[in-house]
């Protein structure tokens, strides 16, 4: 990565020409296509009940309880298990004004969607302002449609949405030289995910980088910034989610086992999908790129196949940090006296916008916006949701991912075989695989031995069990 750290003026509007009194717009109209993309396909899924809704509903237990001034417990983690002892996410408590509004998981994926959209709006807006209004147009749309926030989208819902656009935001600020911006931008992040603090840091090193030399007083302040974050991430690991959890961190064994080595191929092969398709290689010449070192450090610390694997929410806060560093390393490398390597930095916005556009259409989620399934409602899911309708609220249900966040809205809900002792009042399984065997009551007395339960209903490979 080059160490380019010279003073860019705002660009010359020539004295001819006329202030464009709608230049705003562009940005947020790139935003609001992206959202209505994002609606469908995570409000679709959810209708059809395409997906394990684990995560979801985890979440949406813990903003269930801040939207009632209640401490963030989210029983499918184990009963009475407070979010906070499992990933430090006290962001997430604003969502819960308005899940107090709109209660259901639905709410979680709005949310969710607004936010991803709303990333879009500073990466578009740094981009037209440094390449122009096509280029940059260009780059946001790529960045919107880019594999990494497909598959956050199409993923149930993560403390990581807020990340997205916090990054946006404080690296425009930094293309923009509005050093304090950037990293009061930037500060919020250690409450959206304990390793953050860590990315905060870098981010924070960038901004001094940048400012060394014409502003020396910042450069020093996001130092200590840097300095602060990193202490502040060791405590939130080390001491506050012990605090919350009995048995302390319960992650650290997701860097035993296979080490950086460890499932090399896939994990460079990630790496290829991260930088290529996105910025054609041309982001590595870019100090902002730094920004996604700590979260893909700790990723190559890791053996776990699911943080390598580009089908989850991981590389959701890459997405931003690639495409603005691209943006930075384009109007860096167009002043170039390489003529070969400015023809190419000029045609990479259209680049990557076409690799975006042809993922889009074949690979990615959003290819299923041009099925009639996506928008339709099974009724598969009608009979299952129903069925699920004789469960009272404010009843004790064990269930597994395709039930239960129909039911976390209005239930405790526990994780099927993790009650832990709680007997509870329902039982509901997706069997339509007969994991459980033909006769699901044989095994909810597996579960709770001594007590009895009567099959309600079936419905869908949906499974409902009453305690006698």
């Amino acid at each position: 990565m080059t160490s380019d750290a010279i003073a860019r003026p705002a660009p010359v509007v020539p004295a001819s020409s006329k202030p464009d009194r709608y230049a705003w717009a562009p940005p947020w109209l790139v935003a609001a296509g992206l959202f209505a993309v994002y609606l469908i396909l995570s409000v679709g899924r959810f209708r059809r009940m395409d997906w394990a809704s684990w995560d979801l509903g985890i979440f949406e237990q813990a903003i269930r309880a801040y939207a009632h001034l209640q401490e963030p417990v989210a029983d499918l983690k184990g009963p009475g298990a407070n979010i906070l002892g499992d990933h430090f996410s006290p962001i997430i408590a604003l969502v819960a004004p308005f899940y107090r509004v709109f209660p259901g998981p639905l709410t979680l994926l709005v949310v969710q969607s607004a936010l991803f959209a709303l990333s879009a709006v500073p990466v578009t807006r740094a981009a037209v302002r440094f390449l122009g209004r096509a280029r940059g147009l260009a780059v946001g749309i790529a960045y919107g449609l880019s594999w990494g926030i497909q598959r956050a989208v199409e993923f149930d819902f993560h403390e990581i949405a807020f990340a997205v656009p916090l990054l946006a935001f404080a690296l425009e600020a930094v293309l923009a030289r509005r050093w304090r911006a950037a990293l009061l931008w930037g500060l919020p992040l250690v409450l959206v995910k304990e390793d953050l603090g860590f990315t905060l840091a870098a981010l924070a090193v960038v901004v001094a980088w940048r400012a060394r030399d014409g502003n020396r007083r910042i450069a020093v302040t996001a130092l200590c910034v840097a300095a602060a974050a990193c202490v502040f991430a060791v405590l939130v690991f080390t001491v506050v989610i012990p605090a919350f959890a009995t048995a302390g961190y319960g992650y650290w064994d997701k860097i035993d086992g296979a080490g950086p080595l460890g499932g090399i191929g896939t994990k460079l092969t990630t790496l290829a999908w991260v930088l290529v398709p996105t910025s054609g290689l041309l982001a590595l010449r870019s100090p902002l790129l730094l920004v996604a070192a700590p979260t893909l450090g700790w990723r190559f610390l890791s053996g776990d196949d699911h943080y390598w694997s580009t089908d989850w929410h991981y590389s959701a806060v890459l997405m931003p940090v690639v495409a603005l560093a691209l943006v930075d390393a384009v109007d860096t490398v167009r002043r170039s006296g390489r003529p070969r390597l400015r023809a190419y930095a000029l045609q990479l916005p259209t680049a990557v916008l076409a690799a975006a556009l042809a993922l889009s259409a074949t690979a990615m989620p959003t290819a299923k916006l041009a099925e009639a399934r996506t928008y339709q409602k099974p009724e598969r899911v009608t009979a299952i949701e129903r069925l699920l309708a004789r469960i009272p609220d404010g009843a004790t249900v064990e269930a597994d991912t395709t039930p239960l966040t129909r039911l976390t809205s209005r239930c405790r809900v526990l994780w099927i075989g993790g009650s832990k002792g709680v007997v509870p009042d329902w039982i509901t399984i997706d069997n339509s695989s007969k994991w459980a065997g033909e006769d699901p009551t044989g095994y909810a007395r597996q579960l709770h031995p001594g007590e009895r339960f009567a099959l309600v209903g079936e419905a869908g490979g949906i499974v409902l069990m009453q305690r006698e």
